[in-house]
């Protein structure tokens, strides 16, 4: 409880409150759309702490909202057997990263997480709907898991180029739902292994990030009574052209 304490003490009120709104944010969001979390979480947070920081706090909302959301489908099973190859990558690809780059700090992660939000916006904006043929599964599908880790690695973001590929599999909505719950998990678990090993999550941190999944809950309950009565379209848009934005700003102040 004392570690607790002592983490949003150093934080300070103005940064502690800024934690709370960013997860209930972020949490909304996702109850909407059925991801976005750690992508807002990261943004928000980027624009006041250092992503390393950042990218403590997210670790249990994430991983628990996750695990709910890759729990209910009934395809886990069938999932597992067909995404492994790129779930592996994931997390060769987060383990190489975190050796090679890491999340250290300084202007060019904040730019490079400012690019990985911006880039995931322009995609969801204009990137028409792309397929992957089943033929070409074997590859493209540990290429892309490896690019997420060393992405996630590096910026705390793991949407780019994980998302796209798993829409562009011609997945039902509810196997989609369960297959992007099932990649965010594993790419938080690597996230939180590379953390671990750089010595950037602790138990103050972990006690912050436990702090953080209360707002992100209320944060689900809200966007999903919101998604019964707003257009996910344009909720999407409007997330997008924010999440651009915000992008934009990190890209460019660094």
């Amino acid at each position: 409880m004392n570690i607790f304490v002592d983490f949003y003490q150093n934080l300070g009120l103005a940064l502690t409150i800024l934690v709370i709104a960013t997860f209930a944010i972020a949490g909304t969001v996702k109850g909407v759309i059925g991801l976005g979390l750690p992508t807002v979480a990261m943004g928000l947070l980027g624009l006041a702490m250092a992503p390393a920081q950042a990218a403590a706090l997210l670790i249990i909302p994430a991983t628990l909202t996750n695990l709910w959301q890759l729990a209910f489908g009934g395809h886990l099973r069938a999932l597992v057997k067909r995404l492994w190859p790129m779930l592996l990558a994931i997390f060769l690809g987060s383990g190489i990263g975190t050796s090679w780059i890491g999340m250290a700090g300084g202007h060019w992660v904040v730019r490079g997480l400012g690019a990985a939000l911006l880039l995931y916006a322009l995609s969801g904006l204009w990137l028409p709907p792309l397929r992957v043929s089943h033929r070409h599964e074997a590859w493209l599908g540990p290429l892309c898991g490896a690019i997420t880790g060393i992405i996630t690695a590096a910026t705390g973001v793991f949407v780019i180029p994980a998302v796209p590929y798993l829409q562009a599999l011609g997945l039902r909505r509810d196997e989609l739902v369960q297959a992007l719950g099932l990649a965010f998990t594993v790419s938080t678990l690597a996230l939180a292994a590379g953390l671990l090993w750089r010595g950037a999550l602790g138990g103050g941190e972990l006690s912050a990030s436990l702090l953080a999944l209360i707002p992100a809950l209320l944060g689900m309950w809200l966007g999903q009574w919101l998604r019964l009565r707003i257009s996910a379209v344009l909720f999407k848009r409007v997330f997008f052209i924010g999440l651009g934005a915000l992008g934009a700003h990190l890209l460019i102040s660094g």
